[in-house]
């Protein structure tokens, strides 16, 4: 039996034998569409994001563009210490996102809290709520850092069993 499915930019045949999953990640190697959530960020990294839009950085060649519905994308960058008003909603946009999902987190803030540690306002690191694929740390981080992340996410969806 023969399936005929379709990604962003082509059709392929599929056989019911083939994985489909390994067909969906083969092609996010080539077209990562990121989500940005600022979950309480000083805004430090999300303008640092837009740098690596620019062509000095161009991150277009490896294929990613930032998107603005969850529901087309295939990795959610976010920025920010999570904060009580942030939780909730935050979890409803990750349960939302097509999966399967990856997680970068971008700055200090998602990976440690940073300065935000002991805050009354800040419940804990990213990833004792949600599982984070790759992180970037920063204060903010360098838009070559950024770079070699999501590099590093390509490779690491490529050596996926």
């Amino acid at each position: 039996m023969v399936f005929l499915v379709s990604d962003r930019y082509s059709w392929y045949y599929l056989s019911t034998t083939r994985n489909v999953m390994g067909l969906k990640e083969k092609i996010l190697t080539k077209s990562l569409w990121v989500f940005h959530a600022s979950i309480g960020s000083c805004n430090n990294c999300d303008i640092e994001i837009l740098d690596c839009l620019t062509p000095r950085f161009d991150i277009e060649r490896f294929g990613m563009q930032l998107i603005g519905s969850i529901r087309h994308a295939d990795a959610i960058l976010v920025t920010g210490s999570l904060n009580r008003k942030a939780l909730k909603r935050f979890k409803k946009v990750y349960e939302q996102a097509p999966k399967p999902c990856f997680i970068v987190a971008v700055g200090t803030c998602p990976c440690s809290q940073h300065m935000f540690k002991d805050s009354y306002n800040t419940i804990a690191p990213l990833d004792e709520v949600i599982p984070v694929d790759v992180y970037i740390p920063g204060c903010p981080p360098k838009p070559e850092a950024m770079i070699a992340g999501i590099a590093k996410l390509i490779d690491k969806i490529n050596k996926r069993p």
